[in-house]
């Protein structure tokens, strides 16, 4: 065989070799892992038993944290759908400057750090938080929010009402003009067709937002870790507890029947999403109108009056507690201003000891594992981009496969990678191990890899198929139309999802405190953590360091993701 033969040959089998070694990525990094956790469920001092699941499931202890954690899921559920509703009223049907911008923001809990809502909470709602210093400059007593129930519900709907915002307005912006106007000439009154024909087309997306949202906060943990203490434990702080415990089979049982009950949910979802899949297509918009009352009728003042209600509730939820960090971080015991709290992060990076967690190094390693992640993360969405969009006999199963780790937490799969690569794995004979760095970067990788397809995937899914069919007339290989003609194409959706990764690894937590205890491997969100468990004011402006990074991938995201619909997934 010739060299311009092996040339061609190597070629048109490109795709399918990337393909395998993503494949081989994703069942070492990830399946491997997972399995791990598994089998320590069920495979305690070399004996196969099932007494630790046993345990897990009959325990009335463990039955009740099971009962709690999807408890204070459904709350906040309905606390996030609460909030979340209005938000989509106010897009939808209102036009005002700033709309795309507050729009825009619904993105943000796919970015925002969660230990950092934890600790903007913290500063908002704690003994010597911003809201008791407003009750007590108006004379009134303080009150105790912090590790209760509803300091989580709210944090959890901070999070979360973003999301049943942006689902729900993409729903309410689908909705026939032509259905409802109808439904006016027959005679309904405004509120009539409204709850006729709007509300009925609006349900499914708050179902799957709702159902979404149940997910993620059966699966929170930082939020609770830091807002709820050991007496509102979930399922996800008991398999933390584990690990630092070194009880990894009670551990690992709790995850089996956690990641079990957390697939059932996402397989409930994604089969009703596929139900809904054609809905609201080539429907035209309902007008919107000006958020300033066109008339003093009571109708228009109740409208206003709403708009103002709603827009002091966000204030409360949203806005306070990333400004009551940012002025936590400048704020003195006093309550004058300082820098002191800088001034820490400095002098511990110059005269801290190995043992504690040093700023710049936590800034340092934070960054080196974004870019790691972003180096195996991006060639892996893309891959899998291209794989899920191409007609081939079990398509599904590989979309579904590489989905997969979005229905796993990241406490289960930190703990897998403990547990499998971390502590070593024999292959043919030799010990192989990976580093809690390499580590961290895999378990990142896995996490981020998922927000690259679903940016890629609808744009090359898009693409008008005789672009690809003319390259390959004109003699273009299939990779090289996919390289030449596809990727620069979706060129923005690939950027978009490169800092939704990089956003992603900045700001994980659940299997980076797993991988980085114990070690010099901490990064920023850890930091945030460790220092929050001693003092507040450090931990605020490490907190602000963090926001500050997480700020500009979102900037990033925006600028190329809103622009060509590469978000459409989420």
């Amino acid at each position: 065989m010739n060299v311009t033969a092996l040339a061609r040959w190597t070629e048109r089998r490109a795709l399918g070799v990337v393909a395998a070694v993503t494949a081989v990525i994703l069942i070492v990094l990830f399946y491997y892992p997972v399995t791990t956790v598994f089998v320590d469920a069920v495979y305690v001092s070399e004996a196969w038993t099932l007494a630790p699941l046993v345990d897990v499931l009959t325990s009335p202890f463990f039955q009740g944290r099971f009962r709690f954690t999807a408890y204070q899921a459904l709350l906040s559920t309905i606390a996030s759908v609460a909030l979340g509703l209005p938000g989509a009223w106010v897009l939808s049907r209102f036009e005002f400057p700033g709309r795309e911008t507050l729009r825009s923001l619904t993105i943000l809990p796919f970015v925002m750090p969660s230990i950092m809502v934890a600790i903007g909470f913290v500063a908002t709602f704690g003994q010597n938080g911003t809201l008791n210093d407003v009750l007590t400059a108006l004379g009134l007593p303080k009150v105790t929010l912090l590790y209760s129930l509803p300091a989580i519900l709210v944090a959890h709907a901070f999070y979360n009402a973003p999301l049943i915002t942006r689902v729900t307005t993409a729903a309410w912006e689908s909705v026939d003009a032509s259905a409802v106007e109808t439904a006016r000439t027959l005679g309904a009154s405004p509120h009539r067709a409204f709850f006729d024909v709007v509300v009925p087309q609006l349900l499914p997306a708050v179902a799957v937002g709702a159902t979404l949202t149940f997910i993620f906060t059966f699966a929170s943990f930082p939020i609770v870790l830091a807002l709820g203490g050991t007496q509102l434990a979930t399922v996800e702080v008991l398999i933390y507890s584990g690990v630092q415990n070194l009880d990894f089979a009670e551990a690992a049982s709790l995850a089996v029947v956690e990641t079990v009950l957390s697939l059932g949910l996402t397989y409930a979802y994604l089969r009703y999403e596929a139900s809904r899949e054609s809905s609201g297509r080539g429907a035209r918009p309902q007008r919107r109108r000006s958020i300033l009352p066109s008339s003093f009728s009571v109708n228009e003042l109740a409208t206003t009056l709403a708009l103002v209600i709603y827009g002091i509730v966000t204030l409360i939820v949203f806005v306070a507690p990333i400004a009551s960090m940012l002025l936590a971080s400048v704020t003195g015991p006093e309550g004058g201003f300082t820098l002191d709290h800088y001034r820490f992060l400095i002098e511990r990076q110059q005269t801290g000891a190995t043992y504690q967690v040093l700023p710049l190094t936590a800034i340092r390693n934070s960054l080196v594992f974004g870019l790691g992640t972003l180096a195996l993360a991006l060639p892996m969405g893309v891959v899998m981009s291209v794989l899920t969009t191409r007609d081939f006999r079990g398509r599904k199963i590989i979309d579904a496969l590489s989905m997969a780790p979005l229905t796993v937490s990241g406490i289960v799969v930190g703990l897998g990678l403990l547990r499998g690569l971390v502590f070593g794995v024999e292959v043919f004979g030799t010990r192989v191990q990976v580093t809690g760095a390499l580590a961290i970067v895999a378990a990142h990788a896995i996490g981020a890899y998922p927000f690259v397809t679903r940016n890629v995937a609808p744009l090359l899914g898009g693409l008008d198929p005789q672009l690809v069919e003319s390259a390959r007339t004109l003699g273009a290989s299939r990779v090289r139309a996919l390289l030449d003609i596809e990727l620069p194409l979706v060129a923005a959706g690939v950027v978009a999802g490169a800092a939704f990764a990089f956003a992603i690894s900045i700001g994980e937590f659940d299997s980076t405190v797993i991988l980085a205890e114990g070690s010099a491997s901490y990064t920023m969100p850890v930091a945030v953590q460790r220092y929050l468990g001693r003092r507040l004011g450090p931990a605020t402006a490490m907190g602000c360091v963090l926001l500050l990074v997480t700020s500009l991938s979102f900037v990033v995201i925006e600028r190329f993701g809103g622009r060509t619909g590469g978000r459409g997934g989420f």
